[in-house]
């Protein structure tokens, strides 16, 4: 068969087919050594059909590629797999969607308070959202363990900087850290930092509001505080855990004034 009278049997324009032979997908099964015509083969059109179909799912074609030699029945159950994977992702993307344009106001007014000059003993890894609370606990436990090795206290809160977006689909880079006083050998991937001295906005944050993705709404709700007040985020937020007076962390920000405002 000539590639109209293929194309139009499958409902592949010409430039589908010639992607699909330069990728392997539909390779022609003979070329004319002289003029460079390409033929198919009758026997080729079920497969031509099939990559229209699993096109039509917006698969990519590396994706198309394993599928193709499978049975029906394992390339059916590869699909239904890919599908929950998808309705997964959509779930997790409408939750996103939900906290978006939220004017809630908190309960508790975000307040100013003075950041002191600290030294940090830090664990940084890139997450995402599902992975966020075992790398905190683990990271913390390490980081303790090691100072407490150095006869170190390390008894204080964790915290938590945000250094990306961490969500189901974005594995930003997270930093967990114990401030400590007195000297103490990094080890492996444990780093030592000092932190500059400043001021934060702070509110704090029950268990119950901490989860993902509602705690996208504490972050939304200071960001606006520290806009409306004509303050400037300086650097990442930065989760302490516990939090001030019983709360179950401290969502703040490092700000500074909005000079010539």
């Amino acid at each position: 068969m000539l590639p109209g009278e293929f194309g139009a049997a499958t409902r592949l324009s010409p430039k589908a087919l010639r992607l699909y032979a330069e990728q392997g997908l539909l390779v022609p099964a003979g070329i004319d050594p002289v003029t460079g015509y390409r033929r198919y083969h009758r026997g080729q059109i079920p497969r031509g059909r099939l990559i229209v179909r699993l096109r039509s799912l917006n698969l990519p074609l590396a994706r198309i590629a394993t599928l193709l030699p499978l049975s029906p029945q394992a390339r059916q159950a590869e699909l239904r797999a890919w599908l929950a994977a998808q309705e997964i992702q959509l779930r997790h993307r409408r939750e996103l969607i939900e906290t978006l344009g939220d004017a809630s106001q908190p309960v508790t007014a975000p307040g100013l308070r003075a950041r002191p000059q600290r030294k940090l003993l830090c664990q940084e890894r890139r997450v995402h959202i599902g992975e966020l609370e075992a790398f905190v606990t683990e990271a913390q436990e390490r980081i303790r363990v090691r100072l407490q090795a150095a006869g170190l206290s390390g008894g204080g809160p964790a915290l938590v900087h945000f250094h990306g977006f961490v969500t189901h689909d974005s594995d930003g880079p997270v930093e967990v850290a114990v401030p400590f006083s007195g000297t103490v050998e990094p080890v492996d991937d444990l780093r030592v930092r000092l932190s500059a001295a400043g001021t934060d906005v702070h509110l704090p944050v029950a268990e119950a509001d901490a989860g993902f993705p509602d705690i996208l709404r504490v972050y939304d709700a200071l960001e606006a505080w520290i806009d409306a007040n004509r303050l400037v985020g300086i650097g990442s937020p930065v989760e302490i855990r516990p939090g001030t007076d019983g709360a179950f962390l401290d969502v703040t920000y490092p700000i500074t004034t909005c000079e010539g405002s």
